[in-house]
């Protein structure tokens, strides 16, 4: 976990920005930027959910990440002159952030020693992330993947029931087909299968995992922190 005398990157630069910057409100599928673009902001996101990811060059889309409340958005190579996205970034819900132009966070940064630190460890943690997904899609396949995907998405998003852990997040079989790079119709097998295996339930575009440790058992889970083990 963070040292407790350290300070998060998001919080710090919140306490900088809300004071110079509006909050905007941004409606349920808007798209912030594509990939290419070139970058005129970074995002911290107040309320709601962000999906961002690519679109393979024959229309496949792959999420990379799920971003809900309380998120730093920074997409592209810092300190580098005329930078791009790196990905897309589209909201799922109806959203609140803060727009902070990207000359005026890179300053920042590189003036307060103390929002050094804190990005450094924001972005050491986001690699070890990517390193773990990338090793879960790798060496686990798709129904594999799928496991890793809703162990992290309890994690994430999850909330404690009488039947298990509730990803609080809705998502269609095309979107979980997105986070695993797969199709949706081996996404509908797979689910079907954790049903009547009993392992979870889905309802309303929402899944309920009633027995995590089979999945964890399935993708030999190293219990990694949920600081690691996220889908942001």
């Amino acid at each position: 976990m963070m040292e407790s005398n350290m300070v998060s990157i998001y919080n710090l630069m919140l306490q900088f920005f809300q004071k110079k910057e509006p909050i905007q409100k941004i409606k349920s599928g808007s798209v912030l930027f594509q990939e290419k673009d070139s970058v005129e902001y970074v995002y911290l996101l107040l309320k709601g959910s962000i999906a961002l990811g690519r679109v393979h060059l024959k229309g496949k889309e792959f999420i990379l990440k799920v971003l809900n409340n309380q998120e730093l958005i920074v997409e592209y190579q810092l300190f580098k002159a005329n930078p791009h996205y790196q990905f897309y970034a589209k909201t799922l819900t109806d959203c609140e952030m803060l727009l902070v132009k990207r000359e005026h966070f890179e300053e920042f940064v590189l003036t307060d020693p103390e929002a050094m630190n804190a990005l450094v460890y924001w972005l050491s943690t986001g690699y070890l992330k990517a390193q773990m997904k990338c090793q879960d899609l790798i060496m686990n396949g798709k129904k594999g993947g799928l496991y890793s995907i809703l162990i992290r998405l309890c994690n994430s998003y999850g909330v404690k029931t009488d039947d298990g852990i509730l990803i609080d997040l809705p998502l269609t079989h095309q979107e979980l087909a997105n986070l695993t790079f797969g199709t949706r119709e081996v996404i509908q097998r797979s689910l079907k299968e954790l049903r009547e295996k009993d392992i979870i339930s889905y309802d309303n575009q929402k899944i309920t995992v009633k027995k995590i440790s089979c999945l964890k058992q399935e993708v030999d889970c190293q219990n990694c922190s949920f600081e690691i083990c996220g889908l942001n």
